[in-house]
């Protein structure tokens, strides 16, 4: 079905805030998105999809190639779009450490994953997952250890420095992130201050180290709180790096429209990642995620792995 392959990985800048609507139960009011099974954050396709293209439209509202890549707007019902794009899982989160500010933690699972999605794009990266004993830790930088410990919120770990670990930071290091002199800072923290952790300590951090903003209405008459409006959103915190499969087709068309000129899978991969005639590329390039955006919420850059842009 699918024809052409891109790994997109996406970097918070700002934080995110990819809801699930009210909760029900807890004390969070608007929490994000969580995978049921490993309740580690994630944003679904569709949503990824939706902000894609909305951004393009943003540059380009006449373009009538959006519909060919995407699909119709309002009649869905005749034809499909030729771009998919799967649930955006994570790849490192950042956790708060007294010596580095902080450290972008990252767990086998974690790992796995991204390396099952990096074979599926058909692109072949050579580094392994470290192997992680019980109640250990994997660093690269010695200078994140206090007393030969590393303490990463209010915890302490006992690390292991692991050189297989660095081939991992510099490969994410040098794909993960724009190539851009403005991630220089960060390309080089990545690949220093990558921290290996069991699946077991990312899940407590990625659940209880969110960002959790309280917000209050205020009345507009006498400029206090209105009560009963105070609810609170959780967010992604920023320097967090997901990733997302962007899979292509050959152009769908309508049932008896003619099939001349009809775009292949690499025409539309190449469309969307690439400089257009009216649109700037996917590659580098800042999309506005999620619910938030006029307080700043929700501001990704986008990094594509595959088809040349490794």
């Amino acid at each position: 079905m699918f024809q052409e392959t891109r790994i997109a990985f996406l970097y918070c800048v700002s934080p995110v805030h990819m809801g699930t609507g009210t909760a029900v139960g807890g004390l969070i009011d608007n929490p994000i998105q969580r995978e049921r099974h490993t309740e580690y954050p994630m944003m679904a396709g569709s949503g990824i999809k939706g902000a894609i293209r909305h951004d393009y439209w943003a540059q380009d509202k006449s373009s009538k190639l959006l519909n060919r890549l995407f699909g119709p707007e309002n009649d869905a019902s005749e034809h499909a779009g030729a771009l998919s794009f799967s649930d955006g899982q994570l790849a490192a989160f950042p956790v708060r450490c007294p010596k580095a500010g902080y450290v972008y933690a990252t767990s086998p699972l974690l790992l796995a994953r991204l390396k099952r999605q990096l074979a599926l794009a058909k692109t072949q990266v050579d580094w392994v997952i470290p192997n992680l004993e019980s109640g250990k830790c994997r660093i690269i930088n010695p200078d994140l250890m206090t007393d030969s410990k590393l303490a990463l919120e209010a915890y302490e770990l006992e690390p292991q420095i692991d050189p297989a670990l660095k081939q991992v930071a510099e490969w994410l290091a040098a794909n993960a992130l724009p190539e851009s002199d403005d991630f220089a800072y960060f390309r080089k923290k990545l690949a220093d201050d990558l921290v290996l952790l069991s699946d077991d300590e990312l899940h407590y951090f990625v659940v209880n180290s969110t960002v959790v903003e309280p917000h209050v209405r205020i009345d507009d008459i006498s400029g206090t709180a209105d009560g009963g409006a105070l609810f609170y959103t959780e967010n992604l915190p920023p320097e967090s790096i997901l990733f997302t499969v962007i899979m292509a087709s050959q152009e769908r068309y309508r049932r008896g429209d003619s099939a001349e000129n009809r775009m292949d899978a690499t025409q539309i991969i190449n469309t969307l990642v690439n400089d257009g005639e009216n649109w700037q590329a996917l590659q580098g390039r800042m999309v506005q995620f999620g619910g938030d955006a006029s307080t700043g919420r929700g501001q990704i850059v986008c990094s594509i792995v595959g088809g040349g842009h490794e």
